[in-house]
């Protein structure tokens, strides 16, 4: 019976996503499409399907777990009927870590491939070996910290090749077998796991000459005849808190060379290149502290905790910079003194919630802008469709109408229509309308897009919106659903109140919040009329708006919605 590996599927923009939901239990039949599981993500929740029917064997993920794209799940022995249309792409979960040579260009095939121990001789013929990742341990995946050779170098046996790191160790990988690197197929801040591929290596059968240069590192290639896979053991894990693995020689080299021109200690260029163990990362973490700015006091220039206490000292000792603005800070207050309390945990999407609502609100410079549009003819139009609704088993809100009479204000104001770009030099106008809808679900409030608002009618727009809107209160919306908008609407109508102001979803400019309607009196020049209104606030970003564009975009916008005419011509 053929075995399935089911794996975290491609996630957009999301990483390291919680598992809120497992639905199977080992053992349970499942058929293709089936829902194994439930990812949420900052933003939105996704279901991973069975790719095939079988049966679920060896679950490697629990409740509350973060996961990213490609990690294991679980594996799924496939239903013999189903084994036939399986494709080679998803193997068995225990696959052996050997590259398997293909047959020479002449058609010979190749001899079958030896799995060569770290330390022991290549086999004979095989001049060139494949360089695997050593078994990790309970350890799904590992960084690579530090790399130790480049290509074009001859290493000896036993030498340093690269570095790993995981949550709690650190490991350092040896040369196998002495010879010169071909190819390294990773690079500092990969993830790997236990065989993969890392590199190549062309073993030396005779004394090694002088250490030729460093050559720029050689494109992938696949394994040739004559390959042979070497699982490359680890020299040992370090426990944490004790020196992590050796630099690398070449690294070594460079540095002090470094050092001797400036006469300094050499500066890493990123935290992942710099000389320190797991525990000393970790407390650097937690205490905010930029590793490459500390120098390091142990051999080789490593990084300890000791290190870290003495730069936090002297930054705290140091002369206060020049005063800036800062946000105070909320005291804190306990509640339970002045009488029972209950404390609820915040979900992924509320939590999101809190933070882009706060960088929204610190980075864009907010106006909001309110006025009432009459919409009392196109109350009555909506009425007289109410026949047409039933048949067509399509409800029309006000809603719809919004949303089409803004895509029509969009395409009028291109402004609007835009982001400001990270430099802050240029305005990228946007040649397609896609319109969010804010959603309040027992989750906390998603904004799933519409998209192509201003080429679609009324009732696409009141089938797909209600289609949204159901998806994202039932957790069924794909994070493809929360991406790409241009502008925002968030409607309260079904609430009530007279006005809000809304805050920008940036890095979009503008959002439109829609309160309840309600007859109100209108001056028609003679006499106040009880008129159908509705009160609409449009908050801006003013960066790139400023007043009489909004107030040019609010009139249009009131226009097409007090005429239902202009709106479906």
């Amino acid at each position: 019976m053929k075995q399935v590996q089911v794996r975290i599927p491609a996630l957009g923009n999301a990483t390291d996503v919680e598992v809120i939901e497992i639905a199977v239990a080992e053992g349970t039949l499942v058929a293709a499409e089936q829902t194994l599981l439930t990812l949420e993500s900052d933003k939105a929740s996704m279901e991973v399907p069975a790719p095939v029917a079988g049966t679920v064997r060896g679950i490697r993920v629990k409740l509350g777990d973060r996961v990213s794209e490609g990690h294991a799940i679980l594996v799924i022995e496939a239903d013999e009927t189903d084994e036939a249309d399986e494709t080679d792409e998803a193997v068995e979960a225990e696959a052996p870590a050997v590259a398997v040579a293909e047959e020479s260009a002449a058609g010979a095939a190749a001899p079958e491939p030896e799995v060569v121990a770290a330390g022991s001789a290549a086999p004979a013929g095989a001049d060139t070996i494949e360089l695997l990742v050593p078994d990790l341990g309970n350890v799904d995946a590992a960084e690579v910290i530090e790399l130790a050779v480049r290509a074009g170098e001859r290493v000896a046996e036993g030498a340093a090749l690269m570095v790993l790191e995981s949550d709690k160790a650190s490991m350092e990988v040896p040369v196998p077998v002495t010879g010169e690197i071909i190819e390294i197929a990773v690079a500092v801040g990969d993830r790997v796991v236990a065989g993969q591929r890392i590199g190549s290596l062309r073993t030396a059968h005779a004394a090694l000459p002088p250490t030729a240069p460093p050559q720029a590192p050689k494109a992938a290639t696949p394994p040739v005849a004559g390959t042979t896979a070497v699982p490359v053991a680890a020299a040992g894990k370090v426990a944490e808190g004790d020196a992590g693995a050796a630099i690398s020689r070449v690294f070594e080299k460079e540095q002090r060379r470094l050092a001797e021109q400036h006469h300094s200690a050499p500066a890493p260029s990123a935290a992942a290149t710099v000389y320190a163990g797991p525990a000393v990362r970790q407390l650097a973490r937690e205490l905010g502290v930029d590793l490459p700015a500390v120098r390091g006091s142990g051999p080789k220039g490593r990084v300890r905790k000791e290190d870290l206490r003495v730069y936090v000292k002297e930054r705290l000792a140091a002369p206060p910079p020049a005063p800036v603005a800062a946000l105070p800070t909320i005291p804190e207050v306990d509640f339970a003194a002045f009488g029972p309390v209950e404390t609820v945990a915040l979900g992924a999407i509320q939590k999101a919630t809190v933070t882009n609502m706060t960088r929204s609100w610190l980075n864009v410079p907010h106006v909001t802008q309110f006025d009432l549009a009459d919409v009392g003819d196109l109350e009555d139009f909506r009425a007289g469709l109410k026949a047409e609704m039933q048949a067509r088993g399509n409800k029309l809100t006000p809603l719809p109408f919004v949303l089409l009479a803004v895509a029509r204000t969009l395409r009028e104001h291109p402004r609007f229509n835009a982001s400001l770009a990270p430099d802050g030099a240029q305005l990228v106008l946007k040649q397609y309308c896609h319109i969010g809808i804010a959603v309040d679900t027992p989750q906390g409030l998603v904004v799933p897009v519409l998209r192509d608002v201003d080429r679609k009618s009324v009732w696409d727009i009141a089938a797909e919106s209600r289609e949204l809107a159901e998806r994202a209160r039932n957790r069924k919306l794909k994070l493809a659903d929360m991406q790409g908008g241009c502008f925002t609407v968030s409607s309260l109508g079904s609430v009530g109140g007279e006005g809000f102001t809304p805050i920008v979803n940036a890095p979009e400019v503008a959002i439109l919040g829609v309160s309840k309607l309600a007859i109100r009196p209108v001056w028609n020049g003679r006499e106040f009329v009880p008129r159908q209104t509705l009160p609409l606030s449009l908050s801006y970003d003013h960066r790139v708006v400023n007043g009489a564009d909004a107030g040019n975009f609010l009139t249009f916008l009131v226009g097409l919605l007090g005429d239902i005419r202009r709106l479906l011509l």
